[in-house]
C-alpha cells in the first residue's frame, strides 16, 4: 500500500508529469536540461526530482558535477512500470505535452554546460 500511496502523490504534480513526460522522449538528462524545460528554480526541480526517485521512478547518476536522471528500467518495481506506461501513453495526447516535446529537442541540442552557466547567472 505504501508504495502506491508514494508513486500516486510523486504523480500528482503538474511540474513532476512534465519530467516523466521529458525523460519518456529522452534516455537521460541532466538537471540544468530538466531546469531549462519548465522553466523553474533549480531547488524546486530537484525538489521535484527527488520525490519521483523515492517514489521508485526515477534513477539517477552522477558524472563529474552533473547529475543525470532517467525512468527506471524494465526490472524496476512492476507498480512504478505500470504507473510510468500509463503516465507516458496518456501525456502524449496533451497539447503542453507535445509543446515541451518541441522545447526539449531544442534544449537537446544545446550544450549543457552551456545550459548551466546561463542558469547560474540567473
Amino acid at each position: 500500500m505504501q508504495s502506491v500511496l508514494r508513486i500516486t502523490k510523486a504523480l500528482a504534480d503538474n511540474n513532476r508529469l512534465r519530467i516523466i513526460m521529458a525523460l519518456g522522449e529522452s534516455s537521460e538528462l541532466c538537471a540544468c536540461q530538466i531546469i531549462e524545460l519548465l522553466e523553474i528554480s533549480g531547488a524546486t526541480v530537484s525538489r521535484h526530482l527527488s520525490i519521483l526517485q523515492n517514489a521508485g521512478l526515477l534513477q539517477s547518476r552522477k558524472d563529474g558535477r552533473w547529475m543525470h536522471y532517467r525512468l527506471v528500467d524494465d526490472n524496476a518495481d512492476p507498480m512504478a512500470r505500470e504507473a510510468l506506461d500509463w503516465i507516458s501513453h496518456s501525456l502524449k495526447i496533451s497539447k503542453k505535452s507535445r509543446k515541451d516535446i518541441r522545447k526539449l529537442k531544442t534544449i537537446l541540442k544545446t550544450d549543457p554546460e552551456m545550459l548551466c552557466a546561463r542558469q547560474r547567472k540567473n
